[in-house]
């Protein structure tokens, strides 16, 4: 968010795609939508998931990891029942 040089957090959602039928979504959120559900993350910046999407993401955890060369979000969600091989999608 720094480089863009706005917003006010992340918008976590899910859409149907991939060959286990989900997928994670993450954008930039400007400003709140109505129904978001927020979680405040630090002093100026919140995650928002969006209404359609949270009985899929209870109980997850979000994370930002780094291994070796390869740095991003990663989901630790206790709803899913499995994943594609790639690891692109999950399924409920």
């Amino acid at each position: 968010m720094a480089k863009r040089g706005k917003g006010v957090g992340i918008r976590v959602g899910v859409k149907t795609t991939g060959c286990s039928g989900l997928a994670y979504v993450l954008e930039f959120v400007d400003e709140e939508r109505m129904g978001d559900k927020v979680v405040p993350f630090a002093e100026d910046l919140a995650v928002y998931i969006d209404p359609k999407a949270f009985e899929y993401l209870k109980g997850s955890t979000l994370d930002y990891v780094k291994r070796g060369l390869n740095e991003g979000f990663e989901f630790i969600n206790p709803n899913e029942k499995g994943r594609c091989g790639c690891g692109e999608s999950f399924t409920i």
